[in-house]
């Protein structure tokens, strides 16, 4: 693995540093007492574009040709660019426009009309943004339960159902839904669709009121007989055979795991960098305190397993910048990480003792935002089972269950 980074890399991410300490921290914490997110005109927005941290959207098919004989970093350098930010702010990371989560579904599934068509939006240099529709009341890391039905009429695909935990829905230009032609069929009933903005029946019903993480909208949304152009099924009738909707969540989340494991390394080396801060300040030689000596041994673990976790969140964006299976380090990433980022919350909670329970102290904020990131993109048992799939050839559920009842 390459570990090098152009210049014009390298100057973005001083860039970000400096507007994560000087705008995006102070962006977060308003967001967190006030308890709602950036308007979508705020001003942090076309400043982020303007400066150049959020890129042009390629399709697939052209980043390949573009890239075509030499290494590519992209994915790698995504997941960096995800840590720096979410060292100063998660919420205000998952908040920068763009198409988000639904960017890879439309980049390896869509038609190039479709890639064309939805994402040459964001190339306008105006705050634009995207989402992904997968998590339902009941059917959140179980992906093959998802209930929101859909049927073609005519030349039209007709929608029912909801999502829930939907980042930045409200606001964004389409959403990617997944939908089931019947629950039955399981993985092989999979379908994807775009559904644009302003669809009739396709309703936002409430922005939800989370623990952390409050400065982007998670949604819950509804759709009743929600009528979309069959030209909005990703990558068109073909695509659907032996189970490519099902593959396309998967090449979805493959993508995205190693983003979400460097958020939580952010989140951590924050959490760890404050514990090291107040150490220092108050450590006092001539009369030592003894938890501190206690403390110790408990911040070099947390540091090893910080920088253990990044790794791994690396080697699994670097497996997809070379175009092969990362399915298993994805997984091994985004079951790593997220605990270690909790593990130093809680130490540098500890650490601070009474000073770390103040909601006017960063610390107290990390430990709110920093559950979440066990659970988006998969939980713990889910990757564990993902895990255990790709290492020991575990059956999944969908065919013990058909096999236990046709026997």
């Amino acid at each position: 693995m390459d570990f090098s980074l152009d210049d014009a890399t390298v100057k973005r991410m001083k860039m970000l540093r400096s507007l994560g300490r000087d705008v995006l921290r102070p962006l977060g914490l308003e967001c967190d007492r006030q308890g709602k997110p950036l308007d979508a005109d705020h001003p942090f927005f076309q400043r982020v574009i303007d400066m150049g941290l959020v890129r042009p959207v390629s399709d697939s098919k052209k980043n390949k040709q573009e890239n075509q004989g030499k290494e590519k970093k992209t994915a790698r350098i995504a997941v960096m660019f995800a840590e720096e930010a979410s060292y100063w702010d998660r919420g205000i990371t998952v908040a920068f426009p763009g198409p988000g989560l639904g960017g890879p579904p439309i980049a390896q599934m869509g038609t190039p009309e479709q890639q064309e068509r939805f994402l040459s939006v964001f190339r306008d240099g105006k705050p634009h943004w995207g989402s992904f529709g997968m998590t339902e009341p009941n059917a959140g890391s179980d992906i093959a339960a998802i209930a929101t039905t859909c049927h073609k009429e005519g030349n039209e695909w007709v929608l029912n159902g909801a999502k829930t935990f939907i980042s930045n829905v409200k606001r964004g230009e389409w959403c990617v839904i997944f939908a089931t032609i019947d629950p039955k069929q399981g993985r092989a009933g999979h379908r994807v669709f775009v559904v644009e903005k302003n669809t009739p029946g396709f309703v936002v019903t409430k922005v939800e009121e989370k623990m952390g993480l409050k400065a982007y909208e998670s949604c819950s949304l509804v759709m009743e007989n929600c009528r979309i152009p069959s030209d909005n099924l990703l990558g068109g009738e073909k695509h659907y055979q032996s189970q490519e909707g099902f593959r396309g969540a998967m090449s979805a989340f493959n993508a995205s795991r190693s983003l979400v494991a460097g958020m939580a390394i952010g989140v951590g080396r924050a959490a760890w960098d404050h514990a090291r801060r107040f150490m220092k300040e108050n450590y006092n030689l001539s009369r030592p305190i003894r938890r501190y000596r206690q403390m110790e041994e408990r911040l070099v673990m947390v540091k090893h397993q910080l920088d253990a976790g990044r790794m791994l969140a690396w080697r699994g964006a670097w497996l997809l910048d070379q175009d092969k299976p990362n399915a298993l380090e994805a997984s091994m990433a985004k079951a790593y990480c997220p605990p270690v980022a909790l593990e130093a919350c809680r130490v540098a909670m500890e650490v601070l003792s009474d000073a770390g329970v103040r909601n006017d102290h960063v610390v107290e904020k990390l430990y709110r935002d920093v559950k979440a990131m066990d659970i988006v993109e998969g939980t713990q048992q889910m990757q564990r089972t993902v895990i255990a799939r790709r290492l020991v050839n575990l059956p999944n559920y969908n065919q013990s269950h058909v096999s236990s009842t046709t026997n």
